[in-house]
């Protein structure tokens, strides 16, 4: 179910960077019918192009989906304002993301910014104040909980889960800690694992050369900043990849016992409270707690380990104590 649930909040998110769910003030979001707005366009050509690829067993759909998005965004971008003005000037093109936020890059190469103004600028001691205890005891939850629902989801998608557990867990877990502490150091964003490796592993990556050799482009792309810059500042270019890859992921649900209500109930709580409290963790906790709960009362107490109850009621002295209080 944390696969499912994770493919759901990541469509999910697309969807809404891509401006195709907005908000609604009584259904809470609703479907985008502006369909003649260019945000759509481009999203709906960016996704067609990565799922007719990758129905048809294409390399790189999800890349070349990207590049058939960011090249309509270019032409849509060049040749709307040399429209008539009942194009140009309409609603639809002129709040559209395409107006507002695209724009072309200033040239293709960039050195990267200087470290310096971050590197090793934390403020420890007042981190480990006692009115930012909390403060980290959450994020230090939250952080946790994500890694594991990213780390089994991505796992779970690969094919590398054995009986329900996730193998050489521990490395796993100290890289993603050791990228927290290095990316904190430098003052960059939160180095941990993210869902979009998904797309990876749809791309065909298994092995930790994938990861090498991401990392090494990586790299190279910090000296191309504004042409990513580019790409990355306008959602529905880059909201095809996840919302397909959330697609994929999907295919999980197979996997439950639906027929054994101990097992399908918490699973079922995890696929949907994950993408509608919009946290891998808030989801991960909801489905941990029912599902002690329910195998404890239902007589089938002795099919999960101590610790999974145990788990449950700090999650639950969690809720109450720590998050009920920050709001």
């Amino acid at each position: 179910g944390i696969a499912a649930g994770i493919g759901l909040f990541i469509a999910f998110v697309g969807l809404q960077q891509a401006g195709v769910i907005v908000k609604d003030p009584g259904t809470a979001v609703k479907l985008n019918t502006h369909f003649a707005s260019p945000d759509l366009i481009v999203f709906f050509v960016g996704m067609l192009t990565t799922a007719i690829l990758h129905a048809r067993r294409a390399r790189g759909s999800i890349l070349w989906g990207i590049i058939a998005a960011t090249a309509l965004a270019c032409v849509l971008k060049f040749a709307l304002p040399h429209m008539p003005a009942g194009v140009s000037s309409a609603r639809d093109v002129s709040e559209s993301m395409l107006n507002t936020r695209f724009e072309f890059a200033n040239g293709l190469v960039a050195l990267p910014p200087s470290l310096g103004p971050t590197f090793l600028k934390m403020d420890i001691a007042h981190a480990l104040t006692p009115t930012m205890l909390p403060f980290v005891f959450v994020f230090l939850f939250m952080l946790t909980f994500d890694a594991i629902g990213t780390l089994i989801g991505v796992c779970e998608q690969a094919g590398f889960m054995r009986d329900n557990r996730l193998p050489r867990a521990k490395q796993a877990m100290v890289s993603d800690a050791i990228g927290t502490v290095a990316g904190a150091a430098l003052g960059t964003s939160t180095v941990t694992s993210f869902i979009e490796s998904a797309a990876g592993v749809e791309a065909g990556g298994r092995t930790g050369l994938t990861g090498l050799v991401v990392a090494a482009l990586f790299l190279v792309a910090l000296f191309f900043s504004p042409l990513i810059a580019m790409i990355g500042a306008y959602p529905p270019i880059t909201a095809p990849a996840l919302t397909i890859v959330g697609a994929m992921m999907m295919q999980n649900v197979a996997k439950i016992e639906w027929k054994d209500f101990t097992e399908s109930i918490p699973a079922f709580l995890i696929i949907i409270g994950i993408p509608l409290s919009h946290s891998i963790a808030d989801g991960l906790a909801l489905g941990f707690i029912s599902y002690a709960i329910i195998k404890g009362f239902s007589g089938r107490s002795r099919e999960i380990s101590w610790l999974t109850y145990a788990l449950a009621v700090v999650l639950v002295l969690y809720f109450v104590f720590v998050r009920s209080r920050m709001g």
